[in-house]
């Protein structure tokens, strides 16, 4: 099971980024394999994946707020955590080089040279999907269509008008930041921000594309396919990685959330991954037992009624429930009995139930040699009533 990523740094789940940032720096200096060889070399990798999956996590206000709203749920939370990142992130640590690690992911820390300010990516985008319980149960793959931002076509998401070119900016000199460093008390400190002239490409672009006016992207409608997992729960995000908007001038696209709404059915109740289900039944089926079919997802069901339940009895029909979202198995579905009481008796079905009260009002004991005389009477009843 996967961690609590605040159990694996040892902070609080209010921690300030300035606590998360401390205990992350702590942790990863202790477990880093090349830094500690006393310790098992394997069992380290594996520690100082865990921080540094969870510092990737809690560091990003995004996808801080989602993790603590919807806990672990792999990449659909907005977290896929490769082995390329713990790579970058273990050789930030090479060779004593303890110090990178600031430059990796709190923008501060030597410089091995320039480097380009990535450009920014594209928006994330949401929308609601809404399903059946039975869609839910059994997984389904949906198409729809979106309007989202997508690259333009005429200038290949470059924004630069055909035949033409950028040229470096010459405010950043194709740094895409401006740093200023600032002396204080407690040492040198480094201020980085984006370049305004160039909004960090490092580029600038002085015939822009008609079609997109120098944004690299247009506005369209594009159809998405979505895969829904069997067993997916209500309220569960999907994530399409790459298919939000694409960012502006050839910079990558953001990601797709896709917020699964379940319907209400008109039989079955859900419960986790079990399901729940009312079924009526006469009270002559009750006392005297009888064989009745009950609805499932998987199509009718035959269910034995012992002789003398009682209304109200609970019947667990084991894996009938929804599948167990990635992992074997399946719920149970729990059915309820429920004795019905006849309506609108005409004169003779009366005279019947007047009968069948006279019988109740004095039960012969169960214990008795004469106990199956008034179930053979009470079965007599059942067959006049039903002709």
């Amino acid at each position: 099971m996967t961690k609590d990523y605040y159990d694996v740094l040892g902070v609080d789940e209010g921690a300030s980024d300035e606590e998360i940032k401390k205990a992350y720096r702590n942790k990863a200096k202790r477990f880093h394999p090349d830094m500690n060889p006393d310790i098992d070399k394997k069992e380290a990798e594996k520690k100082f994946k865990e921080v540094t999956e969870a510092y990737e996590v809690l560091s990003d206000p995004e996808k801080r707020a989602q993790y603590d709203r919807f806990g672990h749920a792999g990449p659909e939370q907005g977290f896929d955590f490769t082995n390329q990142d713990y790579e970058r992130a273990r050789n930030a640590f090479s060779g004593g080089a303890f110090d990178d690690i600031f430059d990796l992911f709190f923008g501060e820390g030597p410089r091995r040279g320039p480097r380009r300010t990535a450009a920014q990516r594209g928006e994330d985008l949401q929308r609601k999907l809404r399903i059946s319980l039975e869609d839910a149960a059994r997984g389904t793959k949906v198409k729809f269509s979106i309007p989202r931002f997508v690259s333009c076509d005429t200038c290949d998401g470059e924004g630069v008008k055909p035949g033409s070119s950028k040229r470096t900016c010459p405010h950043c000199n194709g740094v895409g930041e401006i740093r200023q460093k600032q002396q204080t008390m407690l040492g040198s400190f480094v201020n980085v921000q984006t370049c305004p002239k160039c909004g960090g490409s490092g580029e600038i672009i002085d015939e822009p594309c008609p079609k997109c006016r120098g944004e690299g992207r247009v506005k369209e409608k594009t159809e998405i396919s979505v895969k829904v997992p069997a067993g997916v729960k209500d309220g569960s995000r999907l994530r399409l990685r790459g298919k939000g908007n694409v960012g502006r001038k050839g910079a990558p696209a953001g990601d797709l959330y896709i917020v699964v709404e379940i319907k209400e059915h008109d039989t079955f109740i859900r419960k986790g991954d079990d399901i729940l289900a009312t079924v009526p039944i006469n009270f002559t089926q009750l006392a005297l037992g009888d064989t009745v079919k009950v609805p499932t997802l998987d199509g009718i069901e035959e269910v034995n009624v012992k002789p003398g339940t009682q209304t109200g009895t609970k019947i667990r029909l084991q894996e009938k429930g929804i599948p167990h979202l990635n992992r074997r198995g399946r719920g149970d579905e729990i059915v309820r009995l429920k004795a019905v009481t006849p309506e609108d008796l005409d004169r003779e079905e009366r005279e019947l139930m007047a009968k069948l009260d006279s019988l109740l009002a004095n039960p012969i004991d169960d214990h008795s040699e004469d106990s199956e005389s008034f179930f053979d009477k009470l079965k007599k009843f059942r067959e006049e009533f039903r002709k």
